[in-house]
């Protein structure tokens, strides 16, 4: 009766110490995924107010594009610039800008996206240029960008958060400009 007992014992816990170690190794698995979960960047919001709702809200839209480049999202970058491209459209903005964001609205791949970027910043730019009652933009440069080419955007604040390669090179860039 004591070996019985004893290897009663001896299989109960083995088995709660087999039980104990399963999960212990499902843990790790866990802790490995919520600890490769890409940062988010924020974009600033503009600080800044317009003559036109329209340019302001089409600026607006313009960073929540750029927000999804720099987070390197092409799904939310392809969503972004389909309100964008609605919001260009309604102001009867030139061809060029209206095909350039819809050219990022209708890719998944976030390398045509960035190209298209640049076309759709020159835009902005000038859309932007003359049309502010208050505040500061920020006209930004990335040397490096398209092999060594170099690429500008507009941004909202002095902080560089790359659009044109996200986390790769999150602040390469310099401050080009002011727009005032």
């Amino acid at each position: 009766m004591k070996k019985a007992t004893f290897l009663s014992l001896a299989i109960v816990a083995i088995t709660a110490f087999s039980c104990k170690e399963n999960s212990k190794q499902a843990e790790p698995e866990v802790v490995t995924v919520e600890t490769t979960k890409a940062k988010t960047y924020e974009l600033a919001n503009a600080n800044v107010e317009f003559n036109s709702p329209e340019v302001e809200k089409a600026f607006n839209q313009y960073l929540e594009v750029e927000a999804a480049l720099v987070n390197t999202n092409a799904k939310n970058t392809a969503q972004a610039a389909t309100n964008l491209e609605a919001t260009l459209k309604a102001m009867n903005a030139e061809e060029a800008t209206v095909t350039a964001v819809s050219s990022i609205a209708n890719s998944e791949d976030i390398n045509i996206q960035r190209q298209h970027f640049e076309t759709l910043s020159a835009a902005i730019e000038t859309m932007v240029s003359g049309a502010l009652e208050s505040g500061t933009l920020y006209k930004q440069y990335c040397p490096m960008a398209f092999n060594n080419k170099g690429a500008s955007w507009i941004s909202a604040s002095k902080d560089i958060l790359n659009p044109y390669f996200g986390d790769k090179m999150l602040k390469c860039g310099r401050v080009e400009a002011e727009i005032k």
